[in-house]
């Protein structure tokens, strides 16, 4: 049986798609059908039923997929195991949100880009889940991290690490509303207090507020910024409230710059979580960031 057969019959199974496994494959769609019929042929049973979006792989196709999935990952591996050796450099495209991305995934990656005389080039864009895991399973990027786990057998996932979120404002806005001490179950002392936030739908206040209060926040947003680092920079300058993860406001909180309204016995967390494509794991560069991302989120936890 032809391994590229093979290959693609695994990369349509993996995603789903004709069209996704096109642009995985870097081959056209008419020549990924035509590979997948000539398989069926030979086998003489279908592989996959045909529905309006993508396709569902048959009894027989999943036993296919079972058997020779793993065979095919291992010679990828072997034949890039070679590649540790060679002196020429890979690149790895990572994809994920900007500010943990820049704040803590570049950081410990940057490290790893001339280990032990090993070299990989970095390149990084940033996007929200949805954006980064469909260019991952569209062969754009090779690692994304998300608050996503991803369904289905195109994109494995690893849990990285959990991120405690903080209810802050600058001091002045605590003093005006009178706030020491803010109750798990009353949160009313800040109902006039305006509201800074990513989004227009208050993702983070909401969470917060439906998670430790059990109720939906009175305030509107006074000002949306689709940073986080930005909705901090303005919640010092007096702009209102905001929830943030407390990697990103430790040090103002250090300082005095802002004050943390609530100290919750169980805060608020969010996972984030680290994903490749099935298989993509025995390259050597995409290996040895992914391990050294869950290295370092060992020590961030």
């Amino acid at each position: 049986m032809d391994l590229a057969l093979l290959r693609t019959f695994v990369a349509v199974h993996r995603a789903g798609s004709f069209t996704r496994a096109a642009s995985l494959l870097g081959l056209s769609q008419p020549a990924v059908t035509s590979q997948i019929r000539t398989l069926e042929r030979q086998l003489g049973r279908p592989l996959f039923l045909r529905q309006a979006r993508g396709v569902t792989p048959t009894t027989v196709g999943d036993e296919l997929a079972h058997k020779a999935a793993p065979h095919l990952d291992a010679l990828v591996e072997i034949a890039e195991a070679g590649l540790e050796n060679d002196s020429s450099s890979r690149t790895l495209h990572l994809a994920g949100p900007p500010e943990f991305t820049a704040e803590r995934a570049l950081p410990a990656l940057t490290g790893l880009t001339h280990e032990d005389g090993r070299t990989f080039a970095l390149r990084a864009s940033f996007g929200n889940a949805e954006q980064t895991l469909e260019g991952l399973a569209a062969g754009h990027h090779d690692l994304a991290i998300g608050t996503a786990r991803p369904r289905g057998s195109l994109l494995t996932s690893t849990p990285l690490c959990d991120e405690e979120h903080v209810l802050v404002s600058a001091p002045d806005w605590a003093e005006r509303a009178g706030v020491e001490k803010l109750h798990d179950t009353d949160a009313s002392a800040l109902k006039h207090v305006p509201v800074v936030e990513v989004h227009e739908s208050l993702p983070f206040v909401t969470r917060y507020w439906a998670s430790v209060f059990d109720a939906r926040p009175a305030a509107p947003a006074t000002v949306v910024t689709p940073d986080l680092r930005a909705v901090l920079a303005c919640t010092i300058a007096g702009a209102g409230l905001a929830v943030l993860p407390r990697y990103l406001c430790a040090e103002a909180l250090e300082r005095g710059n802002v004050v943390a309204l609530h100290d919750p016995a169980v805060p608020p967390l969010r996972t984030y979580f680290l994903v490749a494509r099935t298989g993509t794991l025995a390259m050597p560069h995409i290996s040895r960031a992914h391990e050294g991302l869950l290295r370092a989120a060992a020590v961030w936890n």
